[in-house]
């Protein structure tokens, strides 16, 4: 699934082609991915609207109109948004098209778990889920307080407690492996294990993990493609993720690979403690 790296990549690839451009049309192949309004009215409503600018908020990507109006994304695990030419063969499995003034915005999605919403400029969000996100690991206000907070009296593994959106937006199963790989902190241990230390130690390994993956423009494995459509490089700098049998790249010994929380994960059991 894109995490924060991927969709704020996402974010940056479309930034020079979206803003300033008019949608003339939108066509619907399946709109199921459509989870606000209806289709009819999603396609009634986008036309003729005028893209202003982009963001990202967590794992969504926010197309902002003229009028006040907002596109929001959430492409789940397999969903992709690709700016091109009218030329350009279209991806399988492509479920929408925003015909632009210059060029297409194509939604693709092989499982068509993604989903994409519109809120008018009237409208309170009780749609997405972004209201009850976590603070942004990127922007002032986050650190270890913050993670304490939130965190320090649960009987539940630390890493499920880092991959709790209410706790920080946009962080998911690779960068939470990188990140405790980084703080040396096992992804067992329970929340109200850590020790004050560890939890200063693991908030300021999380923002140069993100940054970095942002920098070699995301993690690609199998789907996952910028708005140009091409892959991330992070993948090639992993330490942690999917390296399950594989010698530590710190001291050596043979990663070990479990599950915690219901996802597959990769620890060092010498230099995670």
């Amino acid at each position: 699934m894109p995490e924060l790296p991927e969709i704020e990549n996402l974010k940056r690839s479309l930034e020079p082609y979206l803003p300033g451009q008019r949608i003339q049309s939108v066509e619907v192949r399946r709109s199921e991915v459509i989870k606000h309004p209806d289709a009819d009215s999603f396609v009634r409503d986008l036309c003729g609207k005028q893209i202003k600018s982009l963001s990202r908020r967590g794992k969504y990507l926010r197309i902002h109109m003229e009028d006040g109006s907002m596109l929001v994304a959430h492409l789940r695990m397999t969903g992709r948004l690709l700016y091109s030419e009218p030329e350009q063969a279209e991806l399988p499995h492509t479920h929408l098209c925003f015909q632009l003034e210059n060029g297409l915005l194509r939604y693709s999605d092989v499982r068509r778990f993604g989903c994409l919403w519109l809120i008018a400029p009237w409208e309170d969000d009780d749609f997405t889920g972004m209201a009850k996100l976590g603070p942004e690991p990127l922007e002032e206000g986050f650190s270890a307080a913050c993670l304490m907070q939130r965190l320090s009296s649960r009987k539940t593994s630390i890493k499920q407690g880092i991959l709790d959106q209410g706790v920080i937006a946009g962080l998911g199963n690779i960068y939470a492996d990188e990140a405790l790989f980084e703080a040396g902190i096992l992804p067992q241990r329970l929340c109200s294990s850590l020790r004050p230390e560890e939890w200063q130690t693991l908030a300021a390994a999380i923002p140069p993990i993100l940054n970095s993956a942002i920098q070699h423009r995301g993690t690609s494995f199998s789907d996952y493609l910028d708005g140009e459509g091409r892959k991330g490089e992070n993948q090639m700098f992993l330490m942690a993720y999917q390296r399950g049998g594989e010698p530590c790249l710190r001291c050596g010994a043979r990663m070990e690979k479990t599950r915690v929380a219901g996802r597959g994960t990769c620890f060092c059991p010498r230099c995670q403690k």
